[in-house]
């Protein structure tokens, strides 16, 4: 496919091809955003499912692949929103799940599976945005863009999700 822009023509693979090269990103981004693989694989579907009519679209902009991170971060936002409806919330979860976060920082299993539990015990806000500046590694500019909020707030929620993260850790703010 070929997109014509004001400054030049620029070749823009197929949807297919799109979703081959980065269809495993955006699931690790669901992922760490849900939690679960089933859910994150419903999530990028859904996603998916959406930007494949608007391909043409999409694939025109400066960074399509900026634009479907925020669809599946819009769709987790949906797809939580509308659980949290249905659903009564209980004080305590009897068992979190026990998967342990793919780290390439060498973090033993236990270590990791205490990083990935305190992530998720995070507030919804606080816990996308220290995974799209952390995991993702976004920018503040680009995680304010992505969910829609002013830099500042990003900024603030980064913070707080790190202070939150290092008081369940029992890590020190020096270290």
């Amino acid at each position: 496919m070929v997109v014509e822009r004001a400054e030049a023509r620029v070749a823009v693979p197929s949807f297919d091809e799109w979703v081959a090269a980065r269809g495993p990103g955006l699931l690790r981004l669901a992922f760490t955003l849900t939690g679960d693989a089933a859910d994150a694989e419903d999530v990028v579907q859904e996603a998916l499912s959406r930007a494949l009519p608007r391909w043409s679209r999409i694939a025109g902009l400066d960074d399509p692949d900026a634009y479907v991170r925020r669809m599946v971060v819009n769709a987790h936002t949906s797809r939580w929103r509308a659980w949290r409806r249905k659903v009564s919330p209980v004080e305590r979860v009897a068992d979190l799940a026990d998967r342990p976060v793919d780290d390439a920082r060498g973090l033993d299993p236990d270590d990791s599976r205490r990083l990935w539990t305190a992530c998720r015990a995070l507030p919804e806000v606080q816990r996308t945005a220290v995974v799209l500046r952390y995991y993702e590694q976004l920018d503040y500019a680009e995680i304010a863009a992505l969910t829609g909020v002013r830099e500042g707030s990003v900024r603030s929620r980064v913070s707080r999700g790190l202070a939150a993260l290092r008081a369940e850790l029992g890590e020190d703010d020096d270290e």
